[in-house]
């Protein structure tokens, strides 16, 4: 085995079965041809992939990047071999999506059933975290993401836009007052993430440009639900998406506060894609299916396709 994919997939064997003689078991070869596979490896790299030093089998950082990206390449490999072998015309595999906990459970789950009975060959690996994860350590096909798009090499495709809302319940209204200005909020429980080290912040209006300004509360949450959730208790005062809390609203269990400072307190939704050859058959045919559906949740005009 003496090309590059071949010792990579060694590499990934040997990381996998813990140690270089149960991989020389699995792979039917022995631990003296492994352990030459390896040091020709990092001879050819011009790095140490396995610390050396301790008893368990331990990568260097370096070890952990190839290990991983290897692992991405090798699955990568195999999908594109499986499509070929499948037929051009065939769909099948894996998506693998993640999606913000709310945008997940209120825009892609009510599609999903739909979208099996016109794929029922696709499996859908669905992820939902408000945490932003890396497309490629995580082995992401699609990545929903709400907000400004950080510069990648990674592709993206409209879905469409929120606006965001301000938002309490009845009852804690009721008990500390409506709040009618931006400078009110400096007396109310404003519910927040605790994704910056600093403190939230929320765009507001003043004076006729947008201005972040810091709030403070009792909670800081690391995903939306949480957040809709004790806003609906009574604990506080919320900033969600229209599309995560239009249920609550409709049916009264919170109102909108302070409109006319946050009109314009909106953001893009982007369906993220890595870039970089051609876009497997499955990931194309479940971002079309799902684009203008989600379009339609959010009330968007339909974008085109990318």
């Amino acid at each position: 085995m003496d090309n590059r994919t071949g010792e990579m997939q060694v590499f990934v064997r040997v990381v996998d079965a813990g140690s270089f003689s149960e991989a020389a078991r699995l792979l039917r070869m022995t631990p003296s041809t492994i352990s030459k596979l390896i040091a020709r490896l990092e001879t050819r790299l011009g790095v140490r992939l396995f610390e050396r030093s301790t008893r368990r089998l331990a990568l260097t950082t370096e070890g952990r990047i190839y290990y991983e990206r290897g692992q991405l390449l090798l699955n990568e490999f195999d999908e594109v071999e499986r499509e070929l072998s499948q037929g051009a015309s065939s769909t099948g595999g894996t998506v693998r999506v993640n999606a913000s906990v709310a945008f997940g459970v209120l825009g892609l789950e009510p599609i999903l059933p739909e979208f099996w009975k016109a794929f029922p060959n696709i499996v859908v690996d669905l992820s939902l975290s408000d945490e932003i994860v890396d497309l490629y350590l995580d082995r992401t096909d699609v990545a929903f993401r709400i907000g400004p798009l950080p510069n990648s090499t990674m592709m993206a495709r409209k879905i469409g836009t929120a606006r965001r809302k301000i938002v309490a319940a009845p009852e804690y209204l009721s008990r500390h007052g409506t709040p009618t200005s931006v400078d009110d909020l400096a007396q109310h429980n404003c519910l927040g993430f605790n994704f910056r080290r600093s403190a939230p912040v929320w765009p507001m209006k003043e004076s006729g440009r947008i201005v972040d300004r810091a709030v403070h509360g009792a909670l800081l949450a690391n995903n939306g639900e949480t957040v809709r959730r004790m806003a609906v208790a009574g604990v506080g005062i919320a900033r969600l998406g229209d599309y995560h809390a239009r249920a609550d609203i409709q049916e009264g269990r919170l109102v909108e506060v302070l409109s006319d400072v946050v009109a314009e307190d909106e953001e893009d939704i982007h369906a993220l894609f890595l870039a970089g050859g051609r876009l497997p058959q499955r990931v194309r045919v479940f971002l079309d299916f799902v684009s203008p559906r989600l379009q339609g949740f959010l009330g968007s005009a339909p974008v085109r396709a990318a």
